[in-house]
């Protein structure tokens, strides 16, 4: 069992004697030693964060309790309006989009989607998008251009659906044609990275201005068991991999590729999530408030010179 797991069973175990002595001490007399559990739990869920490594985070970055896109959605916009089809083909259900407000701000939101349920996940393709979902998107976003909002994209994919049908319909082209516009869209765009932001699929709407992730999300060209499998020829030396990769919101802060770490509590608790929730919105709000204070112009200028300057190590010429 991983530290995080033992971590998640100790806490686990801590509420349920909780919840056992609310029932049977109705006078209060057991107050005290219900107040210690409450403190020997924040301690415990304060004390594993320091001890995490990439592969915990992976984990955590995964976890089924982990808010998907739409609880985001849902709680971060008033009035969400969702939009279905891409005019080509078909009406992709991992990614979710429409029309929105934030904080009175009129936006297009788009996010990839996963279920909590085997039904719900079957429905959402376990978080992997077909062309028509990229498309979809890239409808919405050019609507926005239109219209001047500012997108909002969330990222929660393992990557894009591999499969024959997605192959056949044009999948990398409907990635590829994401990425040239999105580096060229005359509107701000912000991306929250909220759980696994995997391959091309998470690319194909990461292209933003600013780049938004919570602390224990991941990004990275592919799953550290793929990495493995690839390099090592060994899917169980996945935990090796995760280390490597630099995946993690703090090493990907470091190379200039992410804008802003949002801090997570522990990520299988329904309230810690509505903390880092409201951390999250703050975080958008000033991000936005930036980014549409800027010309057409200075935007994909800014967009520009970002991307050009991910990874690169100062006073070392690459003679790119």
């Amino acid at each position: 069992m991983g530290m995080i797991q033992e971590v998640e069973k100790q806490v686990q175990l801590i509420e349920e004697e909780i919840a056992r002595i609310r029932t049977v001490d109705e006078g209060g007399v057991l107050s005290s030693m219900m107040k210690q559990l409450e403190e020997q739990k924040k301690e415990l869920k304060s004390s594993y964060k320091k001890k995490l490594t990439a592969w915990d985070r992976v984990y955590l970055s995964r976890h089924p309790s982990r808010p998907k896109a739409k609880d985001w959605m849902e709680f971060l916009f008033e009035d969400l309006y969702y939009l279905h089809g891409d005019r080509y083909f078909a009406d992709d259900k991992t990614v979710i989009g429409g029309l929105a407000f934030f904080d009175g701000i009129p936006v297009t939101v788009i996010g990839t989607n996963k279920g909590r349920t085997l039904e719900e996940n079957v429905k959402c393709n376990f978080g992997m998008s077909n062309p028509e979902g990229y498309r979809k998107a890239l409808r919405l976003m050019k609507q926005a251009e239109k219209f001047r909002r500012p997108v909002v994209t969330i990222v929660d994919t393992p990557g894009a659906y591999p499969g024959t049908g997605a192959e056949e319909r044009g999948q990398g082209e409907a990635i590829a044609r994401n990425l040239m516009e999105m580096s060229d869209l005359k509107t701000p765009i912000i991306t929250m990275i909220t759980g696994e932001g995997g391959s091309g699929g998470a690319l194909a709407l990461s292209v933003a201005d600013e780049i938004l992730m919570l602390e224990n999300a991941t990004f990275s060209i592919l799953s550290p068991e793929g990495f493995a499998s690839i390099l090592w020829k060994d899917a169980k030396l996945a935990h090796k991999a995760a280390e490597q990769m630099k995946m993690t919101a703090g090493d990907l802060h470091d190379l200039g590729l992410v804008d802003a770490v949002i801090e997570e509590e522990i990520a299988f608790h329904k309230e810690d999530f509505r903390k880092t929730m409201r951390q999250g919105k703050k975080v958008l709000g000033a991000a936005l408030k930036k980014m549409m204070k800027l010309s057409d112009e200075e935007l994909v200028e800014r967009r520009y010179e970002k991307y050009r300057k991910i990874g690169r190590i100062e006073g070392i010429n690459s003679g790119i």
